[in-house]
């Protein structure tokens, strides 16, 4: 379903960049347009493969199958670094125009940033405005489509000859009621705590962007940061909660070789790692910045809990995942 929904998205950005690309085909090169093309064809099978194919365990030809799950995957991986350095590059340029005049712009970018010419290429309709915005706001989804695509096939790849031991295979049927105590408060305070985090995010956009003054963009920042310190805190108690019921579970840990949730705990802890950088780097430069105000303080608190909420969110999920079903 994951799958599905940000393969939409991602054909999606790719009519968006073949109408962008199709503005320019006088001065661009045939295979900008043809990209696109390609990659939503690519979108489309292996979204389709991926769907049809997902849990069989293939145990002919393995050698054959291996090599093509393994090229499937570096395809996506391929596919997933051109999209961040793309969405990279756009964010440089903007900043870049942002900070300087047109003039200076136009020159950088005609010396040695863009290849073809920018009096050529110039974007001055609104279609191609629309189209150009939209893509790039659409490159996300991509970037999540690729990933997701690479961790299917690696479990694919990984299945590969396997055989599964089915005395030790549990059957547990999910029963979900909406209305019981439980799942009802879990489930409201979740939407209350998204809503309010929206609500933040936009107020502090605002204010950043479009105001002048610094006392109203401390007071936002100010909001921005006791807002998220609440919620982490939250989140972090909620899960030292969790790790503490599961000591009181008579329930075995579950020991047994299984690929699918040995990605899930590599690409848990390798996405905690940019986290514990980001704010290790923060910590750092709060340390050793000057003056210590309290929106430092602030910033400083925020780090060090986004570390520990991290931590012990985790530990929660890692062992949650080696639980035995009921």
């Amino acid at each position: 379903g994951g799958l599905i929904l940000f393969a939409i998205f991602s054909l999606v950005m790719d009519v968006f960049k073949i109408g962008y690309y199709s503005s320019f085909y006088s001065c661009l090169s045939a295979i900008k347009i043809i990209y696109p093309i390609v990659q939503a064809i690519f979108v489309v099978v292996q979204t389709y493969f991926l769907w049809v194919s997902a849990k069989d365990c293939i145990h002919v030809h393995l050698n054959v199958t291996r090599c093509g799950l393994m090229l499937t995957l570096t395809t996506n991986l391929a596919v997933w670094m051109s999209a961040v350095t793309d969405e990279s590059v756009h964010k440089a340029h903007s900043k870049l125009k942002k900070n300087m005049t047109e003039e200076i712009f136009r020159w950088l970018l005609k010396v040695g940033m863009r290849s073809s010419s920018v009096e050529e290429c110039n974007c001055n309709s609104q279609i191609c405005q629309i189209f150009k915005n939209g893509y790039f706001w659409l490159y996300p989804f991509n970037i999540e489509y690729s990933l997701f695509a690479s961790a299917m096939v690696y479990v694919m790849w990984k299945n590969v000859g396997r055989f599964i031991d089915h005395h030790s295979h549990h059957i547990q049927r999910l029963k979900f009621r909406l209305f019981r105590r439980t799942f009802f408060v879990g489930i409201m305070l979740g939407l209350i705590i998204l809503v309010s985090g929206l609500g933040v995010l936009i107020l502090y956009e605002v204010q950043v962007n479009s105001s002048t003054e610094s006392s109203k963009k401390s007071q936002a920042l100010t909001m921005y940061y006791i807002f998220n310190i609440v919620c982490l805190s939250l989140m972090s108690l909620v899960c030292i909660g969790g790790s503490v019921i599961y000591r009181f579970d008579k329930r075995d840990m579950d020991r047994h070789k299984n690929p699918t949730r040995t990605l899930d705990v590599a690409l848990l802890m390798g996405a905690a790692l940019g986290q514990y950088a980001i704010s290790y780097y923060s910590i750092v430069a709060i340390v050793a910045s000057t003056p210590r105000d309290a929106i430092s303080a602030l910033n400083l608190t925020y780090a060090l809990l986004m570390i520990a909420q991290h931590t012990f969110q985790n530990i929660f999920i890692i062992e949650g995942l080696h639980r035995q079903p009921p």
